[in-house]
Parts: structure tokens; sequence; C-alpha cells
């Protein structure tokens, strides 16, 4: 159950990681964030699905401690989602009366807005589930040694997702093409991951 848990949850981050990243090329000529918005819930749903299989395939007590923490994270990235997406695409889209004030605080919309920093901060505790849960995986094969060091590597967005909201760097002015282009190359990391982790599991699962 537990490998089935795993490949369901790859397959479904992977899956909303490219409808992601679709959905933010068709905004480009379409402008329209619902449809972002909306992958990223099944993002956070799968990943979790993810994280918890991996960790639950970890027969190494001496990592116990790194995944279970790593686990917490990854419920505390899905709740930030949660409210984030959800919020935008319920309040924000079918609300017409509220102001740009309001706006500039609820929107994910609204470069720079509160949530707009919850969501990045979100990415930042994910980012740093998958350093954690990385040490749970028991690698079988050259791809999963390579899946266990892209989990790793990953944790390093966790100190840009944190800091850059503290900063000016990304304003309402600021260009919208740069952080669709960062996006786009998140997803071109990320989607890998998801693909390997459904082939660890496949490997669990036909006991290699």
């Amino acid at each position: 159950m537990n490998r089935l848990v795993g490949k369901i949850g790859a397959l479904v981050t992977g899956l909303a990681v490219l409808a992601f990243a679709v959905s933010m090329i068709v905004a480009l000529f379409y402008p329209s964030i619902f449809a972002s918005c909306f992958s990223s819930i099944f993002i956070a749903i799968g990943f979790v699905l993810f994280m918890c299989a991996i960790y639950a395939l970890n027969s190494n007590e001496e990592y116990r401690a790194a995944g279970m923490a790593g686990i917490i994270f990854a419920a505390i990235y899905a709740t930030i989602i949660f409210l984030v997406y959800y919020a935008e695409c319920t309040t924000v889209r079918l609300n017409g009366t509220l102001s740009t004030e309001a706006l500039s605080i609820i929107s994910f919309g609204y470069t720079g807005s509160l949530f707009f920093n919850y969501d990045l901060l979100g990415y930042a505790f994910m980012s740093l589930s998958t350093f954690l849960v990385s040490f749970a995986v028991r690698p079988q094969s050259k791809s999963d040694t390579i899946f266990k060091w892209l989990l790793r590597i990953h944790g390093v967005f966790f100190f840009s997702c944190l800091i850059v909201p503290l900063f000016p760097i990304f304003t309402r002015g600021t260009d919208s093409m740069i952080g669709t282009v960062v996006l786009e190359i998140w997803c071109a990391y990320f989607l890998p991951v998801c693909m390997l982790g459904y082939k660890y599991f496949r490997h669990h699962e036909n006991g290699r």
C-alpha cells in the first residue's frame, strides 16, 4: 500500500506540475491565473502523499527523525498553499467588488502581496521537506541515487523563498515575465523528481 500511495503521489504531483507549467505559458496570451492556482492545489495534495510514502519505506532508524520532520514541513507547506490558492480560486476570483487595497493583501496575483509572500513561505517549507525526506530514500539503482540528490539539492530553494520576501526584489512593478521564467525553471527541475520518484516506488515494488 505504501508503494501504491507513493506512485499515486508522484503521478499526481508530476501531472500537476506539468499542468502548472503549461498554464503559465497560456497565461502569457490569455491573462488568467485560475488554472495555475488550481493546479497548484493538486501539487500540494500529491506532494504530501509523495513524501509520506518515501518516509514509510525508510527502514533506517537513524534517519527517522529527519524524515518525520520532513513530513511535518510538507504538511505546513500544503496548509499554506491550500489557503493561498483556494482563496484565489474562490473569494478573489468570484468577488468583483473587492477593492484594490483588499486585493493587494489577499490576491496572489499582486506581486508582493501578503498572500504572494505566504506562497513563497509555503514553497520554502516544501524545499525543506524534500531536503529532510531525502535522507529516507534507499537507493537501489543509479536513478534512485539521482532522485535522492535531486530531492536534497531542492532544499537550496528554502533560503531563496524565505529571504526574497524580506527585500523589495519582487514588487508590484516587477515584470511578470521574470516570475514566469523562474517558475518554469522550477517546473523543469521538479518534473524529473516526480518521474524518478515514480520509478523509485516501482523498484521497491518489484523487490529490487
